[in-house]
């Protein structure tokens, strides 16, 4: 893996709001040098500006391993030209910008540019996230490693057969958050509805510790969800509605991640 790279020639980091931060943190937790790293951000957070990283400093000369390109989709037509000077090989671009398109990129930076592409999710702020990534043809499969090894530190990370993929990786794990926490709000209102306190609702209706048992099970979800079902009891009762094949969960779930979907493959057009 080329990490001698990082150290030798540092991270551009184009945006530090609360991916970039995520990101940031890590690397600095994970042994990264703060000299090793330069941050171009226009509105740089109190935290941000107590590192030692170079902030908003004119470039070396010699070009970073990588310039990671962490700004809102919607302004990166603004700031990216203040790195469109590193295209040509000698850095490895990593977009983790929504709906940006490698091809877009491919655009700006050049078609010999290695470029990988990733969709982080929230949870990445406590290094709980999942990245998915992919690589355009100039990348080897050392700059997707290389990239693959700075995302790691905000959680998993899935390799993709190809770009097509995702619009449904946005749709499932990058919106994928905002349906857990409605989740998390309807259960604390139906408990409220029942007689709890809304702090007391709340507080019962957290998913940590069944998406942790999912995540360190032999067991598949559906299994799991077998053993706390006692025939004729109150969880059959719930599920009999969750279940329903025409309005329950699953149903419900498939339109609200196609609607996702479709909306992605929109923006990305």
């Amino acid at each position: 893996m080329q990490t001698s790279m990082l150290s030798d020639r540092g991270i551009l980091l184009l945006g530090c709001g609360k991916m970039g931060s995520a990101l940031l943190k890590g690397w600095l937790d994970g042994g990264i040098s703060a000299a090793s790293v330069r941050v171009l951000e226009p509105n740089p957070s109190a935290w941000l500006q107590s590192l030692d990283v170079s902030l908003n400093t004119e470039p070396s000369k010699t070009p970073p391993a990588v310039c990671v390109l962490a700004v809102k989709p919607q302004i990166m037509p603004d700031a990216i030209p203040a790195v469109q000077p590193l295209g040509g090989g000698g850095t490895i671009v990593l977009s983790i910008a929504a709906g940006i398109r490698i091809g877009f990129l491919e655009r700006v930076f050049g078609a010999g540019t290695p470029i990988v592409r990733s969709m982080p999710n929230t949870p990445a702020a406590i290094g709980h996230g999942i990245s998915a990534l992919i690589g355009n043809r100039a990348s080897s499969a050392d700059d997707v490693a290389l990239a693959e090894h700075l995302l790691s530190v905000a959680g998993d990370t899935v390799l993709l057969e190809n770009e097509s993929q995702m619009d449904a990786v946005t749709a499932v794990s990058g919106s994928g958050p905002a349906y857990v926490f409605h989740m998390i709000e309807a259960l604390t209102e139906a408990g409220t509805m029942e007689g709890l306190s809304p702090e007391l609702a709340l507080r019962l209706s957290t998913v940590a510790g069944a998406g942790r048992l999912a995540q360190v099970s032999d067991s598949a979800p559906s299994q799991l969800r077998v053993d706390v079902t006692s025939p004729g009891g109150t969880t059959a009762a719930a599920l009999e509605m969750l279940m329903d094949q025409n309005t329950g969960l699953a149903r419900l779930m498939g339109r609200a991640v196609r609607a996702a979907a479709d909306r992605s493959r929109e923006l990305g057009a």
